[in-house]
């Protein structure tokens, strides 16, 4: 019996009856030959780690934009919290820790430069629009190894594509994700703002924190024991309606004071201007891109090569790129 065959005999004995077994998986688009060590949501996980599109991710905003200081999140920080908090949930619910891992690593490998600034601007800008999880799932489909894509399992692409909008992950796991997702943002955006000034701690809604805690920790303790309680040995993953009213307030909180609010309204101005000129740029002179992007164009059009162009851009990638293409070059009169 292989390393692999063990594991499997392993979920099959210890995981909740609604969890997804490897062996289960509907599998690959494409084929391939078992591992002898590794199930079929590892190598998932470990394929989404080495992937470039994860290592773009350190250079992506989270909510603020080239922060000076060293302990703010960007989206790779978020994403290894979200990961975090999905796997305890798994953990605790005996659901599949590999498959909750692996969506969680990759639910984000789409977003735009400059957090959800760049995504609104896209959404504008792109003919039918753009979601930044639809953009995660074609991040692993086609984009990843030069067009070949990661050849990842269904079930860990429906957690990436389902982890936010109108439809429901098919597992799950993908629940944890969708649950971790929140609890990670609506906390560390808490933190970050605190650490910006933008926010005072007395100025939290004082009806959240006696339901959440009154610091960091405490929500996310609140936040995640309450899933547990609520949905150990259940099909679902929920919180209780005490502990959502609050976490959707706090959530609601944010959207006015940090999200939205004015001290972001120039900055949303600078980072809408730099991706508007580079999408008309590069949809006037799409052979400008690189190679890979000019093959997308033959195949699916000029809008969706360069919005796949500038959705993997970093936030220093974009600036760099924009400086290059229109702004002179110091020069010496002589």
């Amino acid at each position: 019996m292989t390393i692999r065959e063990q594991w499997e005999k392993h979920e099959e004995l210890w995981l909740s009856k609604y969890a997804m077994r490897s062996v289960a998986t509907r599998g690959r688009e494409h084929p391939i030959r078992p591992c002898d060590v590794r199930a079929e949501f590892q190598r998932d996980r470990d394929r989404i780690i080495h992937c470039k599109s994860f290592r773009r991710l350190k250079f992506k905003t989270q909510v603020f934009l080239a922060p000076k200081g060293d302990h703010y999140r960007t989206r790779l920080t978020h994403t290894l919290e979200v990961s975090q908090v999905a796997r305890t949930l798994a953990r605790a619910l005996r659901l599949n820790e590999d498959l909750t891992e692996a969506i969680a690593l990759g639910h984000d490998l789409g977003h735009t430069p400059f957090g959800h600034i760049g995504e609104k601007t896209l959404d504008r800008l792109v003919p039918g629009g753009f979601q930044h999880n639809a953009q995660s799932l074609r991040m692993v489909e086609v984009l990843e190894k030069e067009g070949q894509g990661l050849n990842l399992t269904w079930e860990v692409r429906d957690g990436i594509r389902n982890h936010s909008g109108t439809n429901d992950p098919a597992t799950l796991e993908g629940w944890c994700v969708r649950r971790a997702d929140r609890i990670a943002y609506i906390n560390h955006d808490i933190d970050d703002a605190i650490r910006g000034g933008i926010l005072k701690p007395f100025e939290l809604p004082r009806q959240c924190l006696e339901v959440l805690g009154d610091t960091h920790s405490k929500r996310i303790n609140t936040m995640i024991m309450d899933i547990v309680a609520n949905s150990e040995g259940q099909p679902f993953v929920r919180m209780s309606p005490e502990v959502s009213q609050a976490s959707d307030a706090l959530r609601a909180f944010l959207f006015e004071r940090v999200y939205n609010d004015s001290w972001r309204a120039q900055e949303e101005k600078r980072c809408d201007f730099v991706l508007d000129a580079l999408y008309t740029h590069y949809c006037q002179n799409p052979t400008s891109m690189p190679d890979e992007y000019v093959q997308i164009v033959y195949r699916e059009g000029v809008e969706r090569a360069v919005c796949d162009y500038l959705a993997c851009m970093t936030d220093r990638y974009a600036t760099d790129d924009f400086t290059a293409l229109f702004v002179p070059n110091d020069f010496a009169i002589r």
